[in-house]
């Protein structure tokens, strides 16, 4: 093993931020196009855990990861479909569907995948883009998962079609306004209905990555509260899905910093370091919370909002 001192730690911050972002990123972006539509989906958490049993479950028993994912992006996309059916209905609070279907989707996890806390499923590929270098450290920190350039990809294509399509169009102006969109011909619940049903599938990709890459296993405690902490990462990034991914980075290398840390010698008083996302989270809402930035380009038919 190679010493490279004090280079570990933003070495270290690198691979990490590379490897603990990307659930961030699919679970951000897609809440991103489920709150552009007008409504928010706190339930994010129970469908990324979902996705990770789902999953793994199926990995483990088809033998392929991929089949896996795609599982768990259907697992998804129904707890989206349930949400979005669910919150058509007159007098709804969205909110509080959100939280019971996080509970629910957690509950069902932890009760389906008992018996795949053991049995090691296969994970997902990566790409070793530290092939041009002999250290070991560089070459960990550089072997990326082909989830998280995927995530960078679907980034720009949600940007590009939120401001570019008609599909982007009729999304942005059910969430800003519906009374408009109601009266351009535009059925307002089934809009939101299939970008809710969107926004589950991207967590529960975001799921699968978990459980078949990092940390690549499923276990009840997997999540850590990343779905919550990703509907905080939406309204900080303004509701754009580049900045998702810009904040998504920014979140996975403060969740490196404990470990990067720990990998240089820092023994004492480390593991408060570990709370560094949890910590940036709660700043992060203070510092915007003014009245003049808070909801800055927020949708209007947001119920956060109102």
């Amino acid at each position: 093993m190679t010493d490279i001192g004090l280079w570990g730690v933003p070495l270290a911050i690198l691979g990490g931020a590379i490897r603990v972002s990307t659930p961030f990123i699919f679970v951000s972006i897609g809440e991103c196009l489920t709150e552009r539509s007008g409504r928010i989906n706190l339930g994010l958490e129970g469908t990324l855990v979902f996705g990770a049993m789902s999953g793994y479950a199926v990995a483990y028993h088809t033998g392929s990861a991929w089949a896996g994912t795609l599982a768990a992006a259907v697992s998804g996309l129904l707890f989206g479909l349930l949400h979005g059916w669910i919150c058509k209905f007159p007098k709804v609070n969205d909110i509080a569907i959100g939280i019971a279907l996080m509970i629910f989707g957690s509950g069902l996890a932890f009760f389906f995948g008992k018996p795949y806390v053991q049995p090691v499923a296969p994970d997902l590929p990566s790409i070793p883009l530290g092939f041009w270098s002999d250290i070991p450290q560089v070459q960990a920190a550089l072997n990326v998962n082909v989830l998280f350039l995927v995530g960078i990809a679907l980034a720009f294509v949600a940007a590009w079609v939120l401001k570019n399509t008609r599909v982007g169009l009729t999304i942005r102006v059910a969430g800003d306004s519906a009374d408009a969109a109601r009266a351009l011909g535009i059925n307002v619940n089934r809009v939101r209905l299939w970008s809710t049903a969107v926004g589950g599938a991207l967590a529960g990709v975001g799921g699968a990555y978990l459980s078949l890459f990092y940390p690549g296993s499923w276990n009840e405690g997997i999540s850590s509260g990343q779905g919550l902490m990703a509907v905080a990462l939406v309204i900080f990034a303004r509701w754009n899905p580049v900045h998702c991914l810009y904040a998504s980075l920014l979140f996975g290398g403060a969740g490196a910093l404990g470990p990067a840390l720990q990998s240089v010698g820092v023994t004492q008083g480390y593991y408060l370091f570990y709370a560094a996302p949890y910590v940036l989270t709660l700043g992060l809402l203070i510092a915007i919370s003014s009245r003049t930035r808070a909801m800055v380009s927020a949708p209007g038919e947001l119920s956060i909002t109102k």
